[in-house]
This record gives structure tokens, sequence and C-alpha cells, in this order.
């Protein structure tokens, strides 16, 4: 696509403006568009800009630009509740208090271990028993730190060190943690000339595919040991031993043989390899999954049953383009029905002329991270049917679509506030909320199947707005209304229903600021809850 020097000029303004310009009220996605004054125009579907935080808010050691954001994961303080952005940047992790989610404040930031010039592309971090842990790809190690020493941080941000700083690893790519199992994999893990021996570490080590390593005791981790598909037959792949990203759990999915074991699911570049991890000393390759034209097997995430693993690949969208093809984005759906012999069950095509990069499910949805094209969210309940749909999008890259590396690198969808966390590698933190999964993902669970719930008339309101309601059984319901940070504002009705019964709610907004908010009914056999915007 030809870009002129005058667009060139406006896009330079444009990606100024939204670095320096903090967002501190709700931004609601209207006809298609988030509006925000003296930025632009985010192209949206049932996505609600929440808030905002710009990259150079993260240049807390006066940072030459250009400082980039790239990986984000969530951490919630099980003292306080409170919520709290890890966001990786070229030059350390920013730590982000969600508290209130309109207006998110950096209390902190832990910067590379090996400063001060110690900037790198990739970071990524991962969270276990409120520690997190940190690597890139620097000759640093695993940064360990200790996430409840943001408890309490009212002030100006603070520069943190790790409390531990764990040195058996060199440059790494990645991490993965099994919560369930309390081990870490960092992956793409390599070791300079010598390095490796010095470190008294086995040779499996200096192929860069799995370091594990043992944090169940989180403040002393420990090595546990090596390994990769570098032995495998290189037909019909092209290469063997690089991990790039993977997923490790504890599977409790539907083939029963592995039930309980520990499994780790590699992307490797130009397949997806499965590992069963259960015993340390004795790792075994349990099968790899090939899918038609592989290019660069980047990350992968299972469904919640595990029975499908969602794989996308970062450069096939180049080489359709460069064969002559539309150039569109793809996700491969494995079905893992049978761990040993894994199968291509179909493969999605977004129509999106985009890059994709990382994605996580949740709640029945997938979070696709889409760089130019931003987060892109699909439906899964038709995945045994062969069929994923989108149903909600945010573009956190403002200019333009296009097989580029810019725009959103990732997403964090696990917050039980609902709040999604997506990182835009020139324009900071994005806090949203999918609109989508309080209007309508709902009704499509089993616990929403005994009630009829309208949506509020009218919306946007200004004064009350109403809603009706109809159960299935006679029993006892509870309504109330929500900001998007999950905070009750106001009780709308507590009373027993009967069947046939028609319940008008009605819902008092007019001494509320403009915003989005939530209104959740709860029942005794249901639960539902819909969206409302005030207008001022």
């Amino acid at each position: 696509m030809y870009v002129s020097h005058m667009q060139y000029l406006l896009r330079g303004t444009i990606i100024a403006l939204l670095a320096a310009a903090p967002l501190h009220a709700q931004t609601p996605c209207v006809e298609g568009l988030a509006r925000v004054e003296g930025i632009g125009d985010f192209e949206c579907s049932n996505v609600d800009l929440v808030g905002h935080v710009p990259v150079s808010a993260f240049a807390t050691d006066g940072s030459p630009d250009p400082l980039r954001t790239n990986d984000v994961w969530g951490w919630t303080d099980p003292e306080t509740g409170v919520e709290y952005a890890l966001v990786g940047t070229r030059n350390g992790v920013g730590f982000v208090d969600l508290s209130d989610p309109t207006a998110p404040r950096l209390v902190g930031k832990l910067p590379s271990a090996v400063q001060p010039t110690a900037n790198s592309t990739h970071r990524d971090v991962k969270v276990y028993r409120d520690v997190a842990y940190v690597v890139a790809e620097l000759p640093l190690g695993m940064q360990v730190f200790d996430l409840t020493r943001l408890r309490g941080q009212t002030g100006p941000p603070v520069t943190f060190t790790e409390d531990v700083l764990y040195d058996r690893i060199g440059n790494a790519h990645n991490i993965a943690i099994d919560e369930a199992s309390g081990f870490a994999y960092a992956v793409g893990a390599v070791y300079f000339a010598g390095e490796r021996e010095a470190l008294g570490l086995p040779a499996a080590c200096d192929v860069p595919g799995f370091h594990a390593i043992d944090i169940r005791d989180p403040l002393n981790p420990t090595f546990a040991t090596c390994f990769s598909d570098a032995d495998r037959d290189p037909e019909p792949y092209s290469s063997a031993g690089y991990t790039h990203d993977a997923q490790c759990l504890t599977y409790a999915g539907p083939d029963a043989d592995y039930t309980g074991r520990q499994l780790c699911m590699g992307s490797n570049e130009d397949v997806v390899a499965i590992f069963d991890v259960t015993d340390k000393a004795a790792v075994r390759l349990v099968a790899q999954a090939a899918y038609p034209n592989a290019t660069y097997t980047h990350q992968g995430w299972f469904s919640e049953d595990q029975r499908y693993f969602f794989v996308n690949d970062e450069i096939d969208e180049q080489a359709d383009r460069n064969n002559g093809g539309d150039a569109t984005q793809r996700t491969i759906v494995l079905d893992l029905l049978d761990l040993d012999e894994p199968e291509v069950a179909f493969i999605h095509d977004s129509g999106v002329r985009t890059v994709d990069h990382n994605q996580y499910a949740r709640g029945g949805l997938l979070y696709q991270s889409n760089y130019e094209a931003g987060l892109r969210i699909l439906d899964l309940s038709r995945v045994g049917d062969g069929v994923l749909t989108e149903v909600a999008y945010f573009d956190t890259h403002i200019l333009d679509d296009d097989l580029r590396y810019a725009g959103n690198w990732s997403n964090y969808p696990f917050l039980e506030s609902g709040l999604v966390l997506a990182t835009d590698m020139r324009n900071g933190l994005f806090v949203l909320r999918v609109t989508r999964d309080v209007e309508t993902a709902a009704d499509r669970r089993p616990e929403a199947a005994g009630v009829a719930l309208s949506e509020p008339m009218p919306n946007p309101a200004t004064g009350d707005t109403r809603l009706s309601l109809r159960v299935r059984e006679s029993q006892r319901v509870r309504a109330a209304l929500y900001d998007v940070g999950g905070r009750r504002l106001a009780d709308v009705f507590d009373g027993a229903v009967g069947v046939g019964a028609e319940v008008r709610l009605q819902v008092p907004v007019q001494d509320l600021p403009a915003g989005v908010y939530v209104i959740r009914v709860t029942g005794e056999t249901f639960e539902a809850a819909r969206r409302l915007v005030v207008a001022r």
C-alpha cells in the first residue's frame, strides 16, 4: 500500500498525541467508534474503552523514545482485591493499579536487571502465587518479584529491584507457568560460549527449547531440567529444537490417558509439539501437530475444556502475499481428543489483512491480538461445528490495517472484574470491557436459560431506564447496578418472582456521571446482565 509523505507526517502526529494524552474517563463504543477528544477515533464493536496509560508514562527513568510496550499480564491482590496490569516494555515491567479502571495509575516499574542500556523488543511476564517471573531477550536471567510489594503504593511511581535473580538462563524469549504444579518453563533460552558449562547445566540446555524451573517455593526458584524436540525426525518438518512460546498445564481434558498429567504445548516454528513433563527426569514427546502452509508457528492456547488448541502463525500472511494470495489472517484449530494423534479440525480465515500474535480463551470467547487490526474477539460456541465467529473488536492502532509489526501486541482477559487488558506497541496500555460478554454471551450459558430479560430502554439514558423480566421457575431474584470496575452502585430489585409474572425493573441514573454501567440480575437458577450507557 502506498503511503504519501503527508500521511507519514499525519501518522507521526497522531502517535505523538496518543502517547502524551492519558484517558481519565470511560469512552463507550458508539456506532462503531470510541471517540477520544484530541486523539482520534478508535474503531470498535461491542468493546468499550474504560481507561488508558500512554506509552510515555512508562518512561519513569527518562528513557529516550522510542519506548515500546510488549507483553501484558494481570494480578489481583488477594488481600485488597485490587487488580493490576503488569506491562512489559523495552526496558522493564510497569505495574498499573486498576482500582479505578477509568484512571489507571502507574505505581512502579521493575527495570531490566542489566542497566542502563538493557533494552529488548521481547519481554514476557507470568505470575504464580503473588510472584511475577520476568524474562527478556537479554543476558540477564529471570527476574523474580514479590507483587505484594505493590500493596499500599499511593505516591509517585517507585523504581523497584527484583527480589531474586535466577541466573541459570541466558536470553529467553518467553515463559510459561503451570500454576497447578508449580513449575515455570522458560523457552527460547540461549547461552553464550561456555556459559552453560560454567553454570553446571546439562548439554540438553544448549538447545533453545524448554528450561524447566521449580517455583513451588516462589522466591527460591531451582533448576529442574531442559528438554526439546531436537531429536525428532526432521521429516516432514523443516526445523527442530527451538520453542518460541508455550502453554503448560495439568491436564483435565477429554483424553483420559493423560488426566492429571503435566503437559506442555510448544509452538515450535513449524509445528506444535506436545510434551508430557510429569516426570522431569524423563520428559516424553507425545506428538507433533502439523498443519497446512506452516510458516512460523508462533503461539497457541487451549479451549477451556482442553478439547481444542488454537494456533496462530505469525508469518503465513506475508508468505501468502508473496505468493499472490489474499494475505488474510488464519487461526488453526487443532482437535486434541486424542493427544497421541492430534488432527487439524479446521482453519478459520478471518478475512482481515493483518498479522496475528497472542491469543487466549476464556468464557466461550477467544481473545486475539492481531497487531494493526487490534484486539479481535471470536465466539467459540460453534467450534465443534467448525465455525468461529467474530463478535467484537477494538482497534488500538488507529491508523490503518496491514501486514506490519505495529499495534496490539498482547492481551489479558482473565481478570475477575471482566476488564480486558491490551497493549499497543506505540500507544501503551488499554483497559477495555467487552460489551458482548455482558449483553449476549451470558444468554448462551446454561445458567441464563431460565430468564427472559429485555434490553434497558432508553439506552443511552439520561434519566431513569427500565427493563422487563420473566422467569421460567418461581424464585427469588436480585438486581443491582454496577460500574465497569465491578462496584455495586445501587440495588434495583430484591424479591420473589412467580412464573409468568412480568417484573419491571426501574434503574435511576439521573445522578450518575456519563459512562458505561452494568445491570446484573441474579436468580436461584440463572444469572444475566445488560449494558447501559448513561449520556449527559
